[in-house]
């Protein structure tokens, strides 16, 4: 289930190049500027990990439309691309939730339709009425999750149960761990660990959040989103900060990497299919939207990409060992200690210079 994630190299159309070394294949993308807009082509905006080659080809089949994805791994990237004009060409975009808000309040959004949607009632009934968009009106959710550590089993022999866990074995893990690099992600989880709300709008416990990082940052690799992937499979990292659906990945390529949810607390996210209000293909956003509804599409999307669905017949077709894999699907113990991400307005601007400065 931020940032969570720089705008990666863009493939040509129908590529067989993998992005890292997952084991899925990102397919038709354009890094081509479009003149024009035909009803046969629809273009999406998604995170890195959400189309594959075999989703991509299922779209087609339906629907007789080729799908031509970008990509990226950092919501603020994202918005800043449509607000500089890049997003007229896409008819369907995948922001988070406190992203949605962002986007909402800047008009950037159509309001969906739900009479053209089949099996929304599908979802879980915590996902009919999200705080970050009631009603759904502008916002399909498509995954869920937390974000947490992943480690190295075989070489940490005292696994981190909490934030903390950095600080306190910082010369173990020297040039050997990556934050995301995302602010609300990282101050957050810091806040978090100190005791405050990741949404804070207090200037001091900012502040203490930032001191605290500074005292780590030499320590630190990289604050990085999405290349960390390749080093930890690797061996050049022993931990990485990072969202569940991107360790779910890494753990099913290699077991020895556990996830964990740090005990005080973490974010906890919905990533979202939107229509933005340029759509040049509505008919297609519609239809991309009612194929990931579908429970028997939605499962298989569970079963290759390893992420979470909001979909409750979707969930009901998982094999028990799915359904009962708890970073997949936290209880209800880990879920009550997290927060979302919401919007802190003006206030972004404090949470921008103390990570400048952070960065610097």
């Amino acid at each position: 289930m931020t940032s969570r994630r720089k705008l990666l190299q863009q493939l040509a159309i129908f590529s067989t190049l993998s992005l890292s070394s997952c084991g899925w294949r990102l397919a038709n993308v354009s890094s081509n500027s479009i003149s024009s807009h035909p009803r046969d082509q629809l273009y999406v905006y998604s995170w890195t990990q959400y189309t594959d080659q075999q989703l991509l080809t299922t779209f087609t089949t339906q629907t007789g439309m080729k799908v031509i994805a970008d990509v990226y791994d950092s919501s603020d990237v994202m918005l800043a691309k449509l607000q500089a004009g890049g997003g007229a060409s896409y008819s369907v975009i995948y922001p988070s939730d406190y992203m949605v808000q962002k986007m909402v309040a800047k008009k950037l959004l159509s309001p969906i339709n739900h009479s053209r949607l089949l099996g929304l009632d599908n979802l879980f009934p915590q996902f009919h009425n999200p705080t970050y968009d009631p009603n759904n009106i502008y916002s399909i959710p498509f995954n869920w999750g937390t974000t947490g550590l992943l480690y190295n089993s075989e070489k940490l022999a005292k696994p981190p149960q909490d934030w903390e866990y950095l600080w306190q074995n910082k010369d173990i893990l020297n040039k050997r761990m990556t934050l995301l690099n995302d602010v609300r992600e990282v101050m957050g989880a810091t806040l978090r660990m100190l005791g405050y709300s990741y949404n804070s709008q207090n200037e001091k416990e900012i502040k203490q959040a930032y001191q605290k990082l500074q005292s780590l940052k030499p320590a630190i690799a990289a604050f990085d989103t999405d290349a960390w992937q390749n080093k930890i499979l690797a061996g050049d990292l022993l931990i990485a900060m990072c969202y569940s659906a991107d360790a779910m990945k890494i753990s099913q390529e290699n077991p020895k990497f556990k996830y964990v949810i740090p005990r005080s607390g973490s974010s906890l996210w919905t990533d979202t299919i939107v229509i933005p209000i340029s759509a040049p293909n509505s008919v297609g956003a519609y239809a991309w939207i009612n194929l990931l509804l579908q429970p028997e599409i939605a499962a298989e999307i569970v079963e290759r990409l390893h992420i979470s669905t909001p979909n409750r017949a979707a969930f009901d077709l998982l094999p028990k060992k799915l359904q009962e894999d708890t970073n997949l699907f936290p209880p209800d113990s880990i879920i009550n200690k997290c927060e979302r991400l919401t919007p802190v307005d003006e206030f972004e601007q404090v949470y921008d210079r103390y990570w400048t400065q952070l960065l610097s």
